[in-house]
């Protein structure tokens, strides 16, 4: 995956919306910009933007049925996604935990010296 996907994909799940967006597509399974727009404190117009986002992004997939286009969470996507979160957080846990380890030593440092 070329750093240009990740920034689109990291820059889709940024927005708080389109992160509530995700969520209630996971628990309903599908949606369409009406049936979300009715469980957010957004407007429809604004729930198809977001949901434009996420479909480039590769987040979700949209098909048409009849006059609606139903929304459905794209797996395989969404699993890059957490597994790249994963691994930042695996790594920021491991700097901080160096952080800690020398503002202690420092700490116990400075406190011999006194």
């Amino acid at each position: 995956m070329s750093d240009q996907v990740d920034d689109e994909l990291w820059s889709a799940i940024g927005d708080p919306t389109r992160r509530r967006m995700l969520d209630l597509l996971l628990a309903a399974g599908s949606g369409t910009s009406t049936s979300l727009s009715e469980r957010l404190p957004v407007s429809r117009q604004a729930v198809a933007k977001h949901l434009a986002v996420l479909d480039r992004a590769g987040l979700v997939h949209g098909q048409t049925v009849g006059r609606e286009r139903h929304y459905r969470i794209d797996e395989e996507q969404f699993a890059r996604a957490l597994a790249q979160l994963n691994a930042v957080s695996n790594a920021w846990d491991g700097r901080l935990r160096r952080i800690k380890r020398l503002a202690e030593a420092l700490h116990h440092r400075e406190t011999r010296e006194q």
